[in-house]
């Protein structure tokens, strides 16, 4: 691509293909098979350190340039020591997608230059699972620079509580990334506040509210973390349609369409 940077691992992807076996699979044009529930096996896993392997090779290119495949591979690496059959065929349709999608890659352009944040929270659709995944993304340059998918860690009593928790974890993240702006001898300074986009205004009103009463102690603490961040100057909130929000699939598996569209505001 002209007119920018792009920052691509379509070598990387064919050497893992080849290594695994997965060259010559059929591509596939989306991550998971939407049906496909994921639960643990009761039973001694299948090639368990093959599994790592290739858990350990996607995991290095979802770090480095592949954000679209952060929520299933962390999905899927929760089942490193009890994988099913079921487990090998999510693993083996990310290899078929990859090779899909070898092309992708980061760009990046002049502008615009200003630091913009997404954050998400899924709804728990297992009966068996009580925590949600939080995702967050951030873009410059018109490109992803820092992204994660991960499951938090305490149980959220509410959507908004599941919300609230994941723009604790995009607050973090943002006050580094400021921090390392700030370090930056070239960089325009005063770094701006970073905008943090959320589609959940019940989260949004929260955060921006001095009040928040709760019995939470973890919410509690959240909830001054977030203050303090907004007070300081270092975030600001905004509300966006969940359409529009590039953190989604970051926290649950999506149609193609879904895929397509948000993937290309990110390469």
């Amino acid at each position: 691509m002209s007119g920018g940077l792009t920052l691509s691992q379509s070598h990387y992807v064919e050497k893992i293909l080849r290594k695994f076996k997965a060259y010559d699979s059929p591509p596939a044009n989306t991550l998971v098979d939407l049906d496909l529930h994921l639960v643990k096996n009761k039973g001694e896993p299948e090639c368990q350190i093959e599994y790592s392997r290739i858990i350990g090779s996607l995991m290095y290119t979802m770090n480095c340039t592949r954000s679209d495949i952060a929520y299933t591979v962390n999905k899927l690496s929760r089942f490193t020591s009890n994988h099913s059959k079921d487990h090998w065929k999510g693993l083996i349709r990310v290899l078929r997608y990859l090779k899909y999608t070898s092309n992708y890659g980061l760009h990046y352009t002049r502008y615009p230059t200003v630091l913009e944040g997404y954050s998400d929270a899924n709804r728990i659709s297992d009966s068996k699972d009580t925590k949600s995944t939080s995702g967050y993304i951030f873009t410059i340059g018109g490109g992803a620079v820092s992204w994660k998918s991960s499951k938090q860690t305490c149980i959220a009593r509410s959507i908004m509580e599941s919300e609230f928790i994941a723009l604790d974890k995009v607050g973090e993240e943002a006050e580094w990334l400021r921090n390392f702006l700030k370090d930056i001898p070239c960089w325009k300074k005063p770094v701006p506040e970073i905008m943090v986009n959320c589609d959940s205004q019940s989260a949004i009103g929260s955060a921006q509210s001095s009040m928040y009463n709760c019995k939470s102690r973890h919410i509690r603490r959240r909830h001054n973390t977030i203050r303090q961040l907004i007070s300081s100057g270092i975030i600001s909130i905004d509300y966006i349609k969940s359409k529009d929000n590039l953190a989604d699939p970051l926290t649950k598996g999506l149609s193609r369409d879904r895929v397509y569209c948000l993937s290309r505001e990110w390469y």
